[in-house]
């Protein structure tokens, strides 16, 4: 089993969702979708993981490297709606990563006004539409 995504971008601000199960055989998917991520976006990442049905310690251990990867570039990665399994909080000096309660919670921090956004997902998103 593996994830699906939808990728949504805001103004100075992108949402990926996640929807499966993050496993070991879904690494190599979830880090394809963070590259579309740094590709088409500015700003925070918020990863949604309200359809996310759970993970492993593999993808625990592929988000904190997304995680780097976005800060190598000048982003910050957040979570929303993290699954009841928890999460891995990294140490030192890995980058801090908030954790919001759920979507809105996350899009109201940082006061998103809307606007124009674009949205990409994966073939088997449910509803899945590309605009």
């Amino acid at each position: 089993m593996t994830i699906e995504w939808r990728y949504t971008t805001h103004p100075n601000l992108s949402v990926l969702s996640l929807a499966g199960h993050l496993g070991p055989e879904a690494v190599a998917r979830f880090t394809g979708a963070i590259g579309w991520a740094l590709a088409r976006g500015t700003g925070p990442v918020i990863l949604d993981l309200t359809e996310l049905r759970s993970w492993s310690t593999d993808g625990q251990a592929a988000v904190v490297q997304a995680a780097r990867q976005l800060a190598a570039e000048g982003r910050r990665l957040e979570l929303a709606a993290v699954p009841a399994d928890g999460f891995l909080v990294p140490e030192s000096p890995h980058p801090s990563i908030p954790v919001h309660g759920d979507l809105p919670t996350a899009l109201t921090a940082h006061h998103l006004v809307p606007g124009k956004q674009r949205q990409w997902s994966s073939d088997e998103w449910p509803n899945a539409t590309t605009t």
